[in-house]
C-alpha cells in the first residue's frame, strides 16, 4: 500500500540521473519491481503471527481458516497496491515513477478495476470463514482495515497525504490484522496477540516510512507532506535507530515482564538487518538514486524479525 536543505533542489537535480538510470533497465524487470513481491509479506506476517500465537495458547491450527485468511489478505493488499497506483496517477505524485503499474500499462481503468476484483475475492474469503463460523467480529476487523488503507491514499480522505499514512499502516498491518487472524482462530481476544501486534506494527510500518526518502521532490510538488518530507531526509534517518532501538526494546521488556515467553528473544537475531538499515539510511539519506533501495532494507527488517516472532511462538506452542 512512497534535503531538509535544499529538498526539491536535490532531489530534482538527481531526477535526469534516475531517468537515465530507469531507461536502461530491461522491462522485465519493471514489472517484477512493479508487481513488488517481497512486498506481500506484510499481507502474510500478521496472519501468520496471529495464528502463531493462538497456537501457542491452544496446541492447535484450523489449517483450512488460516490458508483462506492468508490468501484473502494477499488478494486485499493486491488492491491496496493497484489502488494506490491508481489514486496518485490522479494527483501525479508518480509521474516519474517508472515502476507504477498505471504508467507501464498506460491503463487507469483496467489497474482500477483489477484492484476492485482483488478486493472483492479477498472480502469473499473472509466472508465465508466468517459466515462458517457464524460469528462476523473478523469480518468487520478486515473492513476496518480496507477503510484505513482507503482513507490512506483515497478520495476526498489521502491523508496519507498529510503525513498519517505510517500510523494508519500500523493499526491496519498491527492490532487490528493481528487480533483478526488471532480471532479467526479461537473466537475470543488475546493481550499476547495484541502485545506483539506492537512489534509488527512498527516493522510494517518502517517500510513506509523508509519508501519516503528518494522522492522528496515529488512529494513536495504533489502537495504530500510525508513524515520525511516533514522532518527533512536527515531527521528522519536520524530517528530510524530510535523506531529500531524501541521495537527491539520493547520485545526484550515484554520477556522480562514475562508476557512473551522466552522464545521471543530469538528476535534478535534479526537485529543486524536494522544496522544495515539504519546505517545505510544515514549515509544515503540526501541521495535519491543511492537511497532508492532502503526500503527494501526495510523489507529484509520486516521479513526477518516476522519470521522470528512467529517462530518463537511455535516453539513455545510445541513445548510447552
Amino acid at each position: 500500500m512512497t534535503t531538509k536543505v535544499t529538498p526539491a533542489a536535490n532531489a530534482a537535480a538527481a531526477q535526469p540521473a534516475a531517468q537515465t538510470a530507469d531507461a536502461g533497465r530491461r522491462p522485465q524487470n519493471l514489472w517484477l519491481a512493479a508487481l513488488m513481491p517481497p512486498m506481500y509479506s506484510v499481507a502474510v506476517f500478521p496472519i501468520a503471527l496471529g495464528s502463531a500465537i493462538a497456537f501457542a495458547e491452544t496446541q492447535h491450527l484450523r489449517w483450512g481458516i488460516f490458508l483462506t485468511f492468508l490468501l484473502s489478505a494477499i488478494l486485499i493488499l493486491a488492491w491496496e497496491n493497484l489502488s494506490n497506483d491508481v489514486f496518485d496517477a490522479e494527483t501525479g505524485i508518480d509521474a516519474n515513477e517508472p515502476t507504477s503499474l498505471v504508467n507501464l500499462t498506460g491503463n487507469k481503468s483496467l489497474i482500477f478495476w483489477l484492484g476492485n476484483l482483488c478486493l472483492g475475492l479477498g472480502i469473499a474469503g473472509i466472508l465465508a470463514i466468517a459466515w462458517g463460523q457464524q460469528d462476523f467480529t473478523i469480518l468487520g476487523l478486515i473492513l476496518g482495515c480496507c477503510g484505513l488503507g482507503y482513507i490512506y491514499h483515497g478520495p476526498p480522505f489521502r491523508l496519507g497525504y498529510q503525513g498519517l499514512g505510517e500510523i494508519l499502516c500500523f493499526l491496519s498491518f498491527g492490532p487490528l490484522a493481528v487480533s483478526a487472524a488471532y480471532y479467526s482462530q479461537t473466537q475470543a481476544w488475546s493481550a499476547e496477540a495484541l502485545a506483539a501486534s506492537l512489534l509488527l506494527g512498527v516493522s510494517t510500518s518502517l517500510i513506509l516510512f523508509c519508501s519516503h526518502f528518494h522522492q522528496v521532490a515529488d512529494d513536495l510538488a504533489a502537495g504530500k507532506r510525508s513524515p520525511v518530507v516533514r522532518l527533512g531526509t536527515k531527521r528522519a534517518a536520524q530517528l530510524l535507530p530510535w523506531l529500531c532501538g524501541g521495537m527491539f526494546g520493547l520485545a526484550g521488556l515484554l520477556v522480562v515482564l514475562q508476557v512473551f515467553p522466552v522464545w521471543l528473544l530469538l528476535v534478535f537475531i534479526s537485529l543486524p538487518a536494522a544496522i544495515n538499515l539504519c546505517r545505510h539510511a544515514l549515509t544515503y539519506h540526501d541521495q535519491p538514486e543511492r537511497v532508492r533501495n532502503c526500503k527494501f532494507f526495510a523489507v529484509a527488517l520486516h521479513f526477518w524479525s516476522s519470521v522470528l516472532l512467529c517462530l518463537s511462538f511455535a516453539i513455545a506452542g510445541v513445548v510447552s
